[in-house]
């Protein structure tokens, strides 16, 4: 028998708008009236990542978590047709934001959100009611060194050698190992998650796409003095949700953040990249309360 004070969870409905010559997916959930989430995923995932944070925020936010092209469900047009750059991927969001009616929100900011959410925010910094770090960086320090050692040869000149680093990345079991890697509570990781992605990555055409965006991953790094700039002059509310054994982004992107914004509130949990897999529910009450204490918006 179903308790008569059950309370059923707010269902997350699913969405698909014509934006760019392409189909871009988003999940939403909550009230339409409410104050604004988005929720911006990384690599090599989608708006997947985030399907265990939803249903836990939607009670009191309206939740938005788009997926970017040639991501999840979203269209993956070939490189002819859509040119895959940072910038374009954050004006599909930026377009996506504008058909939606959000006149601001809360950015959610993990790995390559961190780009994508940065541009807006410089864009549009009146929108941006605070920021929500997960493992993402503004800083070249914040990654780690063994990783942007290979990035510079396939910035110079992308060939067949300077690429092999970044097409591993694409392999499954890399993915996997995104995961797996300092997870600490292995039994909750879903393998639902990296299956999920490689799917994604191993569509017909997909791998030039991934190529493309990794080799302009060089325009992030060179846009860290505006972020910059963006932090310490407009000190956004922040809220820093973090797994610190992430294999990639090490806990000077952390200490870097920090010293930007002095007032930026962090929690390091014992979990790898994805730290929502294995700790939604902590980082979803951290959130509450993160949201509880902004100013309303208006």
């Amino acid at each position: 028998m179903t308790s008569a004070n059950a309370v059923d969870p707010v269902p997350t409905s699913f969405h698909r708008t014509a934006i760019a010559g392409t189909e871009i997916f988003h999940r939403e959930a909550g009230p339409q009236d409410a104050p604004a989430l988005l929720l911006l995923h990384g690599f090599p995932s989608s708006s997947h990542m985030f399907r265990d944070l939803i249903p836990r925020l939607a009670g009191q936010y309206r939740v938005i978590a788009p997926d970017y092209p040639g991501f999840g469900h979203s269209g993956a047009p070939s490189p002819a047709a859509f040119d895959y750059r940072f910038d374009r991927l954050a004006d599909v969001v930026e377009a996506l934001v504008d058909r939606l009616g959000l006149k601001s929100y809360v950015l959610y900011l993990q790995d390559y959100g961190g780009p994508v959410g940065f541009r807006l925010a410089l864009r549009r910094p009146e929108r941006v009611r605070g920021l929500i770090v997960q493992n993402a960086v503004a800083n070249a320090e914040g990654w780690n060194p063994e990783i942007t050692a290979s990035m510079g040869p396939f910035w110079r000149e992308r060939n067949a050698e300077t690429e092999k680093p970044f097409a591993d990345l694409l392999k499954p079991e890399t993915t996997r190992f995104q995961y797996t890697h300092g997870a600490a509570r292995a039994e909750r990781l879903s393998p639902d998650a990296w299956t999920m992605d490689q799917a994604g990555l191993d569509r017909p055409g997909n791998r030039e796409i991934q190529l493309r965006l990794l080799h302009d991953y060089q325009s992030n790094f060179a846009a860290y003095p505006a972020w910059q700039r963006y932090l310490a002059e407009r000190q956004p509310p922040m809220l820093i949700v973090w797994g610190k054994n992430d294999p990639f982004f090490t806990l000077k992107g952390v200490d870097y953040l920090k010293q930007q914004v002095p007032g930026a509130e962090v929690h390091l949990f014992d979990a790898g990249h994805f730290a929502l897999e294995t700790h939604a529910g902590e980082i979803a009450e951290r959130i509450r309360a993160f949201m509880a204490r902004l100013t309303p918006s208006r």
